[in-house]
């Protein structure tokens, strides 16, 4: 064997360049070992064209490799498909901001221009995000690699709104929406809610008649010029003589009327608010309801307007604190208030949501009726199941989904608007000629920009060819590729995209396709720092998936993620787990150079002739390993499928199959192919060191022979009789150990022992000796049928020892256990004494008393434990 210590990041590197180029990721790269009728399909979350890998990503692309590379050794022809995501809002406004930096704006350079800026900045960035994948030794089929914005998919989001548009399930209108004055329209998902410590304003509404005042809080003060009503509730006593009655908003001349309406609390505040119907989702129903007018007093940019009186020009938010001291001029604010409520903010660019009217596209709510029917007649299952409660939740209110966007970058909404006769139509054609009613030619496209998850929707079938028509046939996807991939086998994905994404991409796939998506939903929770934290830049706890991979190798990171990933428990991800698991690795190549330096090379296991009964029990023990692996990766329980490599690979194989074979060096041969079939179960972990080693012991280097990758994983054959056999074995070694120990002489090889054990035959007994007497260090072992006399036992679950004390001097033993055991007599009495003391146990704090009542339990356990083995040596 080399004495070249093994590079990860050199070899890592070097490995996974020969599998790209080979072409082991793509579809038919295992064809060799692809079973009829065996299909597995998974999408890959196309991360943002501008975004850099973070921990979150690391773990998702780490599931789905693992999986995918399991599958694919296990001959299923498999398509993991990659791609990337145009991010409407997060790449325009990186476009905007260099912009900026060069003193324009989007608005001064035009659309074209603008679009053609954005396009480059795809092409420079696209790339970063899929060569810090590689990194991770993630294998998609990178040949077939789409974009939510390429010339295929251009096609298929055109026929699908153009398809819905058509049967009315995509509608424009006058809607009250979400709105941020940076980016426009947002979805009820992409606004994010914070508490706010805010003030609660106490306002006076005078009557118009010059009678007096009501008093009206609010935490919106800059919105009051919108009010067109102010409300009570029908049954409150205290107003009920007020309805009806006009009151005039401060500082204007405009008259209201006080109505009456069930939506007021009477319990909170004065229980007489005012009612903003264009700036407030509830005040919107009452508006409806009471068909109030609905007046807009900032424009689109968040700046007041004529409504506003003396403060138009001012900006809504920075309006307030001069609104506010005006307020208090006139003599018309009563008081403020300290007032905590939750503030919607823009999930980009985190600036201050508001409930706005605005004319908008929307997909209709019922398009989503019967993927939810679908689900819930488990035609989807999640792991973990309780994802379905969520999801039932979320959908159960949903309402239209906003779907334009005011932004130039995306795809532009394929309507499009007659200017000679008004007609408004939707078409796939990029630039229709003529309007289809009148003929003019005067016809202009609708300027906003699909939401993006609404291209992102439609990715577990668009990217198969659905709607690309001949565009990228063959390269990018083959035409029986729905056929063969969809519904797709599974979904990974972050819990925190059920609603952008999941939800949305199931309400798509089974309108188009007729099935959901998915059969299997696996959501994963949050990767968190070692102390339960979430990561953060302004915490300083963001650990950096690349800096890990630098530091400790991909293998690493990636077998600590998934050794850590239990269904539905966050991840506490820390230096010290990837250390356990670089000592893993190192186990790893130890056990290698140990095989290596008794036999050169190493057979494959399948089909080879295992002879010896080490050889046998090890491999007994690798089927149990594998039937366990097996079964926690179909039910994507990744964490118990490590945990089985780890413990199979570490606590078995190593500490007590190479430990066992320096006592048969016969077996060392069976051990090496066993230690290579159980790279090929670790491989979808580990690729890199797996591959290596597997060469090693092969005496092949990957440069000239096919990869472990494309392997058969391995599968599970019966169990053998040596495991009783072994388990008896490792019982008597550590039963003569502990033996020793009462006799002091742990780590000293003693003459003789003697193991008491039924039903074994002499061949059994001949065979197991050899292996007692090495790992035990003794000289002789004998079994025997009866209690040996003047010695000391040790009793196992399995056997008892016998360690003959006639010719070992005990005296030194008995005198210093025997001291021992009073000074232990004395620790016990004092302790005793103090919490007996019941002047001591009133006064001494809590934590001295817990201290005290732990150090006594363990003197006394100690104490048992010599007086036993005071008592197995006299006797």
């Amino acid at each position: 064997m080399s004495e070249n210590k093994y590079n990860p990041q050199e070899t890592e590197n070097k490995y996974y360049k020969i599998w790209e180029e080979r072409g082991y990721f793509e579809v038919d790269g295992n064809k060799d070992i692809q079973e009829k009728d065996k299909n597995f399909a998974i999408m890959m979350p196309p991360p943002n064209v501008t975004g850099r890998l973070h921990i979150g990503h690391a773990l998702t692309f780490t599931l789905q490799d693992i999986i995918t590379r399991y599958k694919r050794m296990d001959g299923f022809k498999t398509l993991w498909q990659p791609g990337t995501d145009h991010a409407g809002i997060a790449t325009q406004n990186v476009v905007e901001k260099q912009l900026l930096a060069e003193g324009t704006t989007k608005e001064a350079i035009g659309r074209e221009a603008f679009l053609e800026r954005a396009w480059k900045w795809k092409e420079e960035s696209a790339g970063i995000m899929t060569t810090q994948l590689r990194k991770m030794g993630v294998s998609p089929a990178w040949e077939r690699e789409r974009f939510t914005m390429d010339e295929g998919l251009q096609k298929s989001v055109k026929e699908a709104f153009v398809h819905l548009y058509n049967k009315g399930l995509i509608v424009r209108g006058n809607y009250m929406v979400n709105w941020c004055t940076h980016d426009g329209a947002l979805s009820d998902i992409e606004v994010e809610y914070e508490d706010h410590d805010g003030k609660f304003y106490h306002i006076k509404y005078p009557f118009a008649d010059g009678s007096g005042f009501v008093e009206v809080a609010t935490t919106r003060p800059e919105t009051y010029f919108g009010d067109t009503a102010v409300m009570v509730h029908p049954e409150d006593e205290r107003y009920k003589n007020l309805i009806g009655k006009k009151v005039k908003l401060p500082l204007m001349d405009r008259e209201v009327a006080i109505i009456a309406d069930e939506h007021v609390d009477m319990e909170f505040g004065t229980g007489v608010v005012k009612v903003t119907p264009a700036h407030d989702q509830n005040d919107y129903e009452v508006g409806k309801r009471h068909d109030l007018e609905f007046i807009t007093v900032f424009d689109e940019k968040g700046i007041l307007n004529e409504y506003a009186g003396e403060f138009q020009g001012l900006e809504r938010l920075e309006s307030r604190d001069v609104i506010v001291k005006r307020l208090e001029e006139e003599g018309f604010m009563i008081k403020i208030e300290d007032h905590k409520h939750q503030v919607g903010h823009c999930y980009r660019c985190k600036n201050v949501v508001e409930p706005y009217i605005s004319k908008q596209w929307f997909v209709r709510s019922e398009v989503a009726d019967k993927s939810i029917e679908k689900t819930n007649n488990g035609e989807a299952k999640f792991f973990p199941p309780h994802w379905i409660n969520s999801y039932n939740s979320w959908m159960g209110d949903l309402r239209d989904w906003c779907i334009s966007r005011q932004l130039w970058w995306g795809h532009q909404i394929p309507v499009f608007y007659c200017d000679e006769c008004d007609h408004e139509f939707a078409s796939q054609e990029d630039q229709p000629t003529a309007c289809p009613k009148c003929a003019s030619k005067n016809i202009t496209q609708d300027p906003d920009v699909l939401d993006t998850w609404f291209s992102s929707a439609l990715w577990p079938f668009s990217t198969l060819g659905w709607g690309n028509g001949d565009a990228e046939m063959d390269k990018l996807f083959q035409s029986d590729d729905l056929k063969e991939f969809y519904p797709n086998t599974l979904l990974i994905t972050g819990f925190d995209i059920l609603f952008f994404w999941v939800a949305r991409m199931m309400m798509m796939g089974e309108s188009f396709m007729g099935e959901l998506p998915f059969n299997h939903i696996y959501l994963h929770a949050l990767v968190r720092d070692e102390h339960g934290q979430k990561m953060s830049k302004s915490k300083g706890n963001v650990i950096d998936p690349l800096d890990m991979v630098n530091e400790f190798s991909a293998d690493i990171l990636r077998f600590t993620l998934a050794i850590s990933a239990a269904q539905g428990r966050d991840i506490r991800m820390s230096t010290q787990k990837l250390e356990i698991n670089r000592n893993f690795t190192n186990k790893l190549y130890n056990a290698a150079k140990f095989l290596q330096m008794n036999v050169d090379t190493f057979p494959d296991l399948g089909g080879f002739c295992l002879n010896t009964p080490l050889g046998k029990y090890m491999a007994s023990r690798l089927n149990v390993a594998t039937k366990e692996v097996r079964s926690a990766m179909d039910e994507y329980k990744f964490n118990d499928a490590a945990t089985v490599l780890y413990r199979f690979i570490w606590n078995e194989f190593c500490d007590w199959g190479i430990e066992l074979s320096k006592a048969d060096k016969t077996s060392i041969v069976e051990l090496g192919a066993i230690f290579k079939e159980a790279m090929k179960l670790l491989h979808p972990f580990m690729p890199f060191i797996t591959e290596h080693l597997y060469h090693q012991l092969s005496g092949t280097t990957l440069e000239e022979s096919d990869s472990i990758m494309i392997k058969k994983y391995p599968f599970k054959i019966k169990q053998r009789k040596e495991e009783e056999t072994f388990n008896i074995i490792m019982d008597a070694i550590v039963s003569i150990r502990r033996a020793k120990v009462l006799v002091d002489m742990a780590n000293q090889k003693i003459e003789k022992a003697f193991v008491k054990v039924d039903g074994l035959s002499e061949e059994d007994k001949t065979m197991m000796l050899p292996f007692i007497a090495k790992l035990a260090k003794v000289e002789s072992v004998a079994f025997t049928d009866s209690k040996i006399e003047n010695g000391v036992s040790d009793i196992s679950d399995k056997c008892e020892t016998f360690i003959p004390t006639d010719s070992i001097d005990l005296t030194p033993i008995i005198n210093k256990l025997t001291k021992q055991s009073e000074k232990l007599d004395k620790e016990i009495a004092k302790l005793s004494g103090m919490l007996n003391n019941e002047r001591f146990v009133a006064n001494a704090p809590e934590d001295v008393l817990a201290k005290n009542r732990e150090a006594l339990a363990e003197a006394e356990d100690k104490k048992t434990k010599v007086v036993e083995q005071l008592n197995a040596l006299n006797n």
